[in-house]
Protein backbone atom coordinates (compact mmCIF):
# COMPACT_ATOMS: atom_id res chain seq x y z
CA UNK A 1 0.00 0.00 0.00
CA UNK A 2 0.77 3.45 -0.54
CA UNK A 3 0.18 6.13 2.15
CA UNK A 4 -0.60 9.70 1.24
CA UNK A 5 0.16 12.39 4.41
CA UNK A 6 -0.89 16.06 3.88
CA UNK A 7 0.53 19.03 5.82
CA UNK A 8 0.29 22.60 5.66
CA UNK A 9 -3.09 24.56 5.51
CA UNK A 10 -4.94 26.69 8.21
CA UNK A 11 -6.20 30.17 7.73
CA UNK A 12 -4.82 33.02 6.00
CA UNK A 13 -6.04 36.87 4.90
CA UNK A 14 -6.45 37.58 1.21
CA UNK A 15 -3.40 37.99 -0.47
CA UNK A 16 -1.56 36.04 1.52
CA UNK A 17 0.33 32.81 1.18
CA UNK A 18 0.05 29.16 2.07
CA UNK A 19 1.93 25.98 1.26
CA UNK A 20 1.05 22.88 1.30
CA UNK A 21 2.94 19.52 1.51
CA UNK A 22 2.38 15.98 0.65
CA UNK A 23 4.43 12.88 1.55
CA UNK A 24 3.92 9.49 -0.18
CA UNK A 25 5.60 6.01 1.29
CA UNK A 26 5.20 2.96 1.59
CA UNK A 27 5.94 0.42 -1.27
CA UNK A 28 6.41 2.91 -4.67
CA UNK A 29 8.11 1.55 -7.80
CA UNK A 30 7.04 4.80 -9.27
CA UNK A 31 5.16 7.94 -9.07
CA UNK A 32 3.58 9.26 -12.23
CA UNK A 33 1.31 11.61 -11.55
CA UNK A 34 -0.03 13.78 -8.73
CA UNK A 35 -2.23 15.94 -8.04
CA UNK A 36 -4.03 18.40 -5.81
CA UNK A 37 -7.49 18.55 -5.95
CA UNK A 38 -9.99 21.31 -3.88
CA UNK A 39 -13.75 20.41 -2.70
CA UNK A 40 -16.28 22.84 -0.91
CA UNK A 41 -19.11 21.02 0.63
CA UNK A 42 -21.73 20.48 -1.86
CA UNK A 43 -19.83 21.27 -4.40
CA UNK A 44 -17.49 18.94 -7.18
CA UNK A 45 -13.96 18.24 -6.01
CA UNK A 46 -11.78 20.10 -8.71
CA UNK A 47 -8.95 19.51 -9.87
CA UNK A 48 -6.53 22.45 -9.43
CA UNK A 49 -2.95 21.56 -9.85
CA UNK A 50 -0.55 18.50 -11.73
CA UNK A 51 2.52 17.58 -12.47
CA UNK A 52 3.83 14.59 -14.20
CA UNK A 53 6.99 12.70 -14.17
CA UNK A 54 7.42 13.53 -17.67
CA UNK A 55 7.83 16.97 -17.09
CA UNK A 56 3.86 18.10 -18.19
CA UNK A 57 2.38 20.90 -15.78
CA UNK A 58 -1.08 22.37 -15.47
CA UNK A 59 -3.36 24.42 -13.36
CA UNK A 60 -6.99 25.34 -13.28
CA UNK A 61 -7.91 28.38 -14.84
CA UNK A 62 -9.12 29.47 -11.50
CA UNK A 63 -5.66 28.72 -9.56
CA UNK A 64 -3.14 29.71 -12.98
CA UNK A 65 -0.45 32.30 -12.26
CA UNK A 66 -0.94 32.21 -8.89
CA UNK A 67 -0.61 28.38 -7.64
CA UNK A 68 2.76 26.50 -8.24
CA UNK A 69 3.44 22.78 -7.84
CA UNK A 70 6.61 21.03 -7.02
CA UNK A 71 7.80 17.92 -6.01
CA UNK A 72 11.11 16.31 -5.03
CA UNK A 73 11.35 12.88 -6.00
CA UNK A 74 14.67 12.03 -3.98
CA UNK A 75 11.49 12.22 -0.90
CA UNK A 76 8.90 11.80 -2.51
CA UNK A 77 7.26 14.80 -1.83
CA UNK A 78 4.89 16.94 -3.74
CA UNK A 79 4.40 20.85 -2.47
CA UNK A 80 1.71 23.77 -3.86
CA UNK A 81 2.56 27.10 -3.10
CA UNK A 82 -0.29 29.00 -3.40
CA UNK A 83 -0.03 33.02 -3.57
CA UNK A 84 -2.57 35.97 -3.65
CA UNK A 85 -5.24 33.98 -2.07
CA UNK A 86 -8.94 34.88 -2.31
CA UNK A 87 -11.77 33.85 -0.11
CA UNK A 88 -12.92 31.86 -3.32
CA UNK A 89 -10.15 29.53 -2.63
CA UNK A 90 -11.13 28.17 0.84
CA UNK A 91 -12.00 24.95 0.19
CA UNK A 92 -10.25 21.23 1.66
CA UNK A 93 -7.27 20.82 -0.23
CA UNK A 94 -6.89 17.02 -0.94
CA UNK A 95 -3.28 15.44 -2.59
CA UNK A 96 -3.79 12.79 -4.98
CA UNK A 97 -0.45 11.03 -6.22
CA UNK A 98 -0.63 7.69 -8.95
CA UNK A 99 1.73 5.58 -10.18
CA UNK A 100 3.42 2.14 -9.84
CA UNK A 101 3.73 -0.16 -6.58
CA UNK A 102 5.37 -2.96 -8.97
CA UNK A 103 6.01 -3.23 -12.64
CA UNK A 104 2.28 -4.30 -13.31
CA UNK A 105 0.78 -2.84 -9.95
CA UNK A 106 -0.94 0.47 -10.05
CA UNK A 107 -1.77 2.77 -7.24
CA UNK A 108 -3.84 5.28 -6.51
CA UNK A 109 -3.99 7.08 -3.68
CA UNK A 110 -5.40 10.40 -1.80
CA UNK A 111 -4.51 12.05 1.36
CA UNK A 112 -6.48 12.65 4.24
CA UNK A 113 -7.15 16.21 3.28
CA UNK A 114 -6.11 19.83 4.31
CA UNK A 115 -8.33 22.67 5.27
CA UNK A 116 -7.38 26.39 3.75
CA UNK A 117 -9.31 29.08 4.74
CA UNK A 118 -9.03 32.69 3.20
CA UNK A 119 -10.67 35.87 5.43
CA UNK A 120 -12.07 39.03 3.18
Amino acid sequence: QVQVVESGGGLVQAGGSLRLSCAASGSIFSIDVMNYYRQVPGKQRELVATKTSGGITKYSDSVKGRFTISRDNRKNTVSLEMNSLKPEDTAIYYCNIIGLQTRSLRYNSWGQGTQVTVSS
